[in-house]
């Protein structure tokens, strides 16, 4: 399995992130089985959030760490917070909420440590002095290790940062062959075209000049909520190229997905939310495979981008 350098903490990683966003429909059985399964492919790291499932995932997991407690020293367990649900959705940086998120997720995990807490969407009311506040309480307590954002602009990550006492370590972002709109305004500089247009600032150059890993969720996705573009009509293109690779590799078709995002020099991290055992393999396997440079873009043009 591939590992990634977290940028600040030196710790080697895997660079496949089991997603648990879905472990709420397994059993405890089951659950137990996929992370038995995940540490033995050498994929040591969980992506939680408190709001998946409504805390349940969270619990789920606690459950099995409490039972199993010696399994917590061979993982990386990294949650999020600041979405807050009820009759509508707000997003709360506040450094009320932050801390009472963190304990609240701390109970549920059964742990007494989160290795890596990311601030979950954007808060257009966030007040960074609050913010760099609670890190610093949590750092102090021993309840955090790392901290990070999801979904944040370069812009924002420097208002932010501005404030804190340690440097920001994760963006969690969406990407995938069928969403690249991180990728097309490099592409596209100095032209007419949309795509040149630059809607996320940079933010893997950003990301790159300040040593902070992307994160890529929703690798098969071609939208927030459209679906996935794996066998869509849609993009025949695609995944006409996508199978050849696979063939070409002995891998799946989601596996040559993960290739694709890994071959890229950020460094990244890939959060694969399945819990299926044998896509997981797949997909695990795909880690080490690395495309060459007329590979990567073949895939990226099959996708239905036009370079300049």
């Amino acid at each position: 399995m591939k590992t990634v350098n977290l940028a600040q903490n030196g710790k080697q990683v895997s660079s496949i992130v089991q997603g648990c966003m879905r472990i709420d429909a397994l059993s405890d059985y089951q659950l137990e089985a996929l992370v038995e399964h995940q540490l033995e492919r050498g994929i040591n790291f969980f992506d939680h959030a408190d709001c998946y499932g409504a805390g349940v995932c969270e619990e789920k997991f606690g459950k099995l760490l409490a039972a199993r407690p010696k399994l917590r020293q061979q993982m990386t367990i990294q949650t999020k917070c600041g979405i807050r649900p009820g009759n509508f959705t707000v997003y709360d940086f506040s450094k009320k909420h932050i801390l009472e998120s963190v304990d609240q997720s701390l109970r549920r995990l059964h742990t007494d440590h989160i290795d890596i807490l990311l601030l979950h969407r954007p808060d257009a009311l966030m007040e960074p002095e609050e913010v760099a506040d609670a890190f610093d309480r949590l750092k102090e307590s021993g309840k955090v290790g790392h901290f990070g954002v999801s979904n944040q602009n370069p812009g924002q990550m420097k208002l932010l940062s501005k404030y804190l006492n340690r440097k920001l370590e994760i963006n969690q972002m969406q990407l995938s062959p069928a969403r690249t709109g991180m990728l097309d305004a490099g592409f596209n500089v100095n032209t007419s075209f949309d795509k040149g247009i630059d809607r996320d600032g940079g933010v893997i150059e950003y990301c790159r000049l300040e040593g902070i890993t992307i994160q890529c969720w929703s690798p098969f996705q071609r939208g927030q909520i459209e679906g996935t573009f794996i066998g869509d009509e849609e993009y025949r293109e695609l995944n006409c190229v996508l199978e050849q690779l696979a063939q070409k590799y002995d891998i799946s078709v989601n596996g040559a997905v993960i290739a694709w995002l890994l071959r890229h020099p950020a460094d990244m991290q890939v959060v694969v939310g399945t819990v299926n055992d044998s896509r997981m393999d797949a997909i695990a396997r795909a880690a080490d495979v690395r495309l060459t440079r007329e590979e990567w873009y073949q895939v990226y043009q099959a996708a239905g981008n036009v370079l300049p």
